[in-house]
């Protein structure tokens, strides 16, 4: 288990069986390009994400089309690579990014 923490933001990860669960907090004023992009090194989020929101509201947006997504309480979400997000609102955005353990 382990506990990844950034501006504005930290993430929670624990493994159950074949399953690895994040749950994620991401402050007002978060965002992936802020946040995110200088421990990833990359120009955006190269990971795909399943889950389900809690609290708050969050935008997911592609790079490559400018297509956005938005995912609220009670709402899921699958987002592929190559996009970037931000909270949206004055409220914390809480959720589960549940993905399966690879082996290596």
């Amino acid at each position: 288990d382990e506990t990844i923490r950034m501006d504005k933001g930290k993430v929670e990860i624990v493994t159950i069986g074949k399953l690895k669960i994040a749950k994620f907090t991401f402050e007002p004023g978060w965002t992936w390009e802020k946040s995110e992009k200088p421990l990833a090194n990359t120009d955006s989020c190269q990971l795909t994400h399943n889950g389900y929101i809690i609290s708050g509201r969050l935008r997911a947006r592609m790079i490559d089309s400018g297509r956005e997504e938005e995912y609220g309480p009670g709402g899921t979400f699958y987002i592929t690579p190559g996009h970037d997000g931000y909270v949206v609102g004055d409220e914390a955005v809480v959720g589960l990014d549940i993905s399966s353990v690879t082996s290596t």
